[in-house]
Formats: structure tokens, C-alpha cells, sequence
């Protein structure tokens, strides 16, 4: 099977043949990891600025807290956290990538408009039926992750008889539905924490290469997860060591894009795995 590695933003293609950053910037005022918590406009901003500077390729801006157990918010709430950081990054740093990070398709359709590039989807389609018609209509790059349930839910839906063959039957099934209606820049995304236990997300890991088969870049969200703290048993705000072994292992294995909360250390890593790897 071919794999892509490629995306097209806006006619230009993005090579992912090296992998890339993705920073972090939740508008939450309840993220789990507190360093990732940006208030106000030059908060959100100077964050924009460092981590460009650090070598993020992408802005991942999400409104919704999708930490287990998180407060469900209106879809009203969510745009309202969401539109002017979109639009004040979207006027500062016009070169960077901005990914609205939602499962709403009317959310994503507004962020779309007002300068978002890219749409990151942790339902992959399952909690807005409307989400795979409207990534058709954009054309954009679209991140498809896998979760099951919501994430009010989703800490009770870790049964599988086969963690990594059950995540790569649901992403398959949803690359078809998806390329039969045109849509053609998939990533794929595990969904490391995402209704999967530590051990689980730790089995995933050691075999992301086996995601390879579904031939799209892969984009892998580990930063300062549980599955890093509860492992330590230190507090999130002590993960950053424990995020770059995993992100290392990660790129070991494949992955095309890093989505962290500190992108210095992400493109650190990718730097000196490149230089192993040749």
C-alpha cells in the first residue's frame, strides 16, 4: 500500500515525510495539565509566538475540555472560546496552521471561516453526523482519532479483545466512507487515553507501527497523559521528561506529527531521531 505522507493545505502540499509538531493551545478553563490553560488574547498570542518560534508547523486550538469526565459545554460556549483566538492568531502569524480542534461540524464550519486550516476530529465522525459532509466541503485536512463513547463515557468503554486491530477496523471503515465521498488528506490518530487503559495505550505504542497498513500519516497525541503519570505516579506539570521518551518512542515507530503542550522538546526530539535514523 502507498503511504501518503503528504497533506495539502490551501493548494500547498505539506511534506511529512519529516515528522512535524502540533502545539497545544486549549481556550479550557479546565484542561487537566494547567500549563496548557491560555486565558486571555495576549496570553493565547505570546503561547502562538513561542511555540512558532520552538518549530510548531501547527496550532491545534480546541474549546472543549476532552479530559475524562470533563463538563459537556453548548456548542454556543464552545465557539465562543474558540472564534477570536482563531482569528487574532490567524492576523499575527498568517504562515501558521491552525486546527480547530472539535466534534462539531458547526463549530469546525465557523472556525473554518474565520481562518482554521484544519479540522481535529476526537469522535473521528462519530458525535456529529454532519462532520464527514462537511470536511468534504472544505476540502481541508482532516484528523480522524479514534475514541469510543464520549468523553463523559468514554473511561467505561476499555473492553477490546484486540486493542490495536479493533482501532485499525474502525479508522478502515471510516478511510472508505470518507474517501468515497471525496475527502483525500486523512491523518490517522490512535487516541492514546481515549476509552483505553495505561496498560492499553502502552500496547498501542509499542505496536503503532502496525497502523502503517491504513497508509496515512499518523498523528499521535501523548503528551502529559495519564497514561505517562499514573506510570510515574508524578502530577501532570511533572510529565515533560516522561512526554518526550514516549513522543521519542513514537517517532521510532512512525509517527508523522507530535501533538504536544511543549514544542522545544518535540522538535528536539524529532531532530536527533532524524540524525539516528539516517
Amino acid at each position: 500500500m502507498n503511504f501518503l505522507k503528504t497533506i495539502n493545505i490551501n493548494g500547498e502540499l505539506i511534506d511529512l515525510s519529516t515528522p512535524k509538531v502540533m502545539g497545544i493551545i486549549n481556550v479550557t478553563p479546565d484542561s487537566f495539565y494547567s500549563g496548557s490553560r491560555q486565558q486571555s488574547i495576549d496570553e493565547i498570542l505570546k503561547k502562538a509566538d513561542q511555540m512558532i518560534n520552538e518549530g510548531a508547523a501547527f496550532l491545534d486550538i480546541g474549546g472543549y475540555s476532552s479530559r475524562p469526565g470533563a463538563d459537556h459545554i453548548s456548542p454556543e460556549e464552545e465557539l465562543k472560546r474558540v472564534i477570536q483566538p482563531i482569528e487574532a492568531i490567524n492576523r499575527e502569524f498568517p504562515e501558521i496552521i491552525i486546527s480547530i480542534d472539535t466534534f462539531r461540524a458547526s463549530v469546525a464550519k465557523e472556525a473554518l471561516d474565520r481562518g482554521a486550516q484544519m479540522i481535529n476530529d476526537i469522535s473521528g465522525g462519530d458525535l456529529d453526523p454532519k462532520m464527514f459532509e462537511l470536511v468534504q466541503s472544505f476540502q481541508v485536512p482532516y484528523i480522524l482519532m479514534h475514541m469510543r463513547g464520549t468523553p463523559q463515557n468514554m473511561k467505561e468503554r476499555t473492553e477490546y479483545a484486540d486493542v490495536v486491530k479493533e482501532i485499525i477496523a474502525s479508522i478502515s471503515a471510516k478511510l472508505n466512507k470518507l474517501t468515497k465521498i471525496g475527502v483525500n488528506d486523512i491523518l490517522v490518530d490512535p487516541g492514546f487515553g481515549f476509552a483505553k487503559t495505561v496498560d492499553q495505550n502502552f500496547e498501542i505504542l509499542s505496536k503503532l507501527e502496525a497502523l502503517k497498513i491504513l497508509g496515512r500519516p499518523l498523528l499521535v497525541g501523548l503528551s502529559r497523559k495519564s497514561m505517562i503519570y499514573k506510570t510515574l505516579n508524578v502530577s501532570p506539570e511533572e510529565t515533560l521528561n516522561g512526554t518526550t521518551v514516549v513522543n521519542t518512542l513514537a517517532l521510532l515507530k512512525g509517527a508523522s506529527i507530535l501533538r504536544v503542550h511543549d514544542v522545544k522538546e518535540a522538535s528536539e526530539a524529532i531532530e536527533l531521531v532524524k540524525h539516528f535514523s539516517h
